[in-house]
């Protein structure tokens, strides 16, 4: 397709001569764009923008616009896009707010119509959020982690690698790696299927189970669950399973949902 004779291509832009940009295309400002990428009709990328190789951006995403946030006063900032990325039409994905900060979107992740990256959020590979998604901003979210539709996930939550998200759903609290919640936004168990898909072994897989039953079927005050849980931890996807308690929350950790307990 080449460059449309309609899109415009700021000076200072560039745009690696393999891409395809469409009608209405708008680049505006120093933006990087790397090989083979793909831009649909009036997809418009500003600021200070990379986005890497073998992308495609369908029609009217806006990529690197400046903050939703009143705290923004114009301070230099990023935003980042990795390779093998696609970002169907009317998806957003802002800018950072702090200065000489970054919003950052992994490699091959998939972004479907009408999601939102707010500022200063950070997105692992293989991220993929569901037609309507929302991150506010600052959020966090791991490696193969899905976000189902019509979801809001509030400031700076973080969501841990190949956990599912249910849809609908509003997440207030930190969701550790590799579990699912309901539409509440509970803890409602394993991503037992999403595990495997991704060739999890069934000794981790095990593993995790049980680390999951210590913090959060035991009983047991969380931080002393915890301590328990990385002294049982042996396989790396464990490990990984048990280091996200260690971090500071600003949100705090998901609670299971409470009609589980029940029924248990």
């Amino acid at each position: 397709m080449g460059i449309h004779p309609t899109a415009y291509i700021h000076p200072d832009a560039d745009v690696h001569p393999s891409c395809d940009l469409g009608p209405h295309v708008v680049i505006d400002g120093p933006v990087r764009i790397g090989a083979d990428c793909r831009l649909g009709p009036s997809v418009i990328v500003l600021g200070h923008t990379e986005i890497g190789t073998g992308c495609s951006l369908h029609s009217h995403a806006v990529i690197g616009d400046v903050p939703q946030d009143h705290k923004y006063t114009g301070a230099l900032s990023f935003c980042r896009i990795g390779d093998g990325c696609v970002i169907r039409e009317g998806v957003t994905v802002h800018r950072a707010c702090i200065e000489d900060a970054a919003t950052v979107v992994g490699n091959r992740c998939y972004l479907m119509t009408n999601s939102h990256v707010a500022h200063d959020c950070v997105l692992a590979d293989e991220v993929t959020l569901i037609s309507g998604a929302l991150l506010g901003g600052h959020v966090q979210v791991g490696r193969k982690a899905i976000i189902s539709g019509n979801t809001g996930v509030h400031q700076f939550v973080r969501i841990g690698e190949m956990a599912m998200i249910g849809g609908v759903a509003m997440i207030s609290q930190d969701v550790p790696p590799f579990t699912m919640t309901n539409h509440d936004g509970e803890i409602a168990g394993l991503n037992a299927i999403g595990l495997m898909r991704a060739g999890i072994s069934t000794e981790e897989r095990q593993e995790i189970k049980a680390l999951f039953k210590v913090v959060y079927r035991t009983g047991m005050a969380l931080d002393r669950a915890v301590e328990l849980a990385s002294e049982l931890a042996v396989t790396d996807a464990g490990r990984r399973f048990v280091q996200f308690f260690d971090h500071d929350s600003r949100r705090g950790i998901r609670k299971f949902s409470s009609a589980r307990k029940a029924a248990a």
